[in-house]
């Protein structure tokens, strides 16, 4: 729990295929997009590339991802105070002129119409 608000974080989540190639140059996007997260009102934001996907009997997130020959999955996620701060960072967030020329550069690391989003309240947070 927050001490602070006595309110557990929002969370929005991000799954997504990028090419093997490219991660690099993903990583150069994803520390420049966290900054302007965080500006934003953040408290936290990951990027992590997947390292281990092979449980027999699991569905890995590599498969989840829809992660075609020579990609890989990016499991992202950032965090909120509480829904409302998610929702007023994302208004600035989208309408952030930095975000419009990331978009216009990322276009070949990855497809945004192939990306997997949602926000989640947390169930459980220590």
């Amino acid at each position: 729990m927050n001490a602070a608000t006595n309110t557990q974080p929002y969370v929005d989540g991000f799954l997504l295929a990028i090419p093997a190639d490219k991660i690099e140059a993903y990583r150069a996007h994803a520390e420049k997009a966290s900054h302007i997260w965080r500006e934003h009102g953040a408290l936290s934001y990951h990027e992590c590339v997947i390292d281990d996907a092979h449980i027999e009997g699991m569905r890995s997130f590599t498969e989840a991802a829809g992660a075609k020959e020579g990609e890989v999955a990016v499991l992202a996620w950032a965090t909120f105070a509480s829904r409302e701060a998610r929702d007023e960072a994302n208004a600035k967030i989208m309408t952030d002129p930095r975000i419009a020329a990331m978009i216009d550069q990322g276009k070949d690391l990855f497809d945004c119409t192939r990306m997997i989003y949602g926000g989640f309240k947390t169930l459980v947070h220590f």
